[in-house]
């Protein structure tokens, strides 16, 4: 494995346990070169997904796009990085098990927002606001009134 901070291309597992949903491998690495330590992910994956575009383009499914995402949502939030995981992995396990070789990226995203939605609803709110491409205060204003507290119900339910 490379180190991410010399670029030398050998370096030793000092410790490996799988992760707390027991869908990957966490390895803590030293490089044997500058003596620097990073963690390294490993997950199965099943079979190459492609991703369609909203302008028909594809690209490989990535799940670092994702995380990157729902990360950048939850900023500032208070939200455990195990959580934010367990949603990763989750939208990740709907793409991979939908049986789908192309998946649409209008998909993947409904995904992360249901994800989102019950996670919290200042982090799906976020996320919607980039998402459906909200261009006036008016489309946030909106959507926000839609919005109810995670675990809060709505009248009448």
């Amino acid at each position: 494995m490379r180190c991410p901070f010399c670029a030398h291309d050998d370096s030793q597992v000092k410790d490996s346990r799988p992760t707390e949903d027991n869908t990957a491998i966490r390895r803590r690495r030293q490089c044997s070169n500058c003596g620097a330590r990073f963690t390294t992910f490993e997950r199965v994956q099943l079979r190459e997904i492609m991703v369609v575009k909203s302008d028909d383009g594809r690209e490989p499914f990535n799940r670092s796009k994702i995380e990157q995402s729902v990360v950048l949502a939850c900023r500032k939030r208070g939200i455990d990085r195990e959580r934010i995981d367990q949603l990763v992995s989750g939208v990740q396990r709907q793409v991979e098990i939908s049986g789908e070789s192309e998946i649409p990226s209008l998909v993947i995203g409904e995904m992360v927002m249901e994800g989102l939605r019950q996670l919290d609803s200042v982090a799906y709110i976020r996320f919607a606001s980039v998402y459906r491409d909200f261009s006036e205060a008016r489309d946030f204003e909106e959507f926000a009134g839609t919005v109810r507290e995670v675990g809060q119900e709505a009248p009448g339910d």
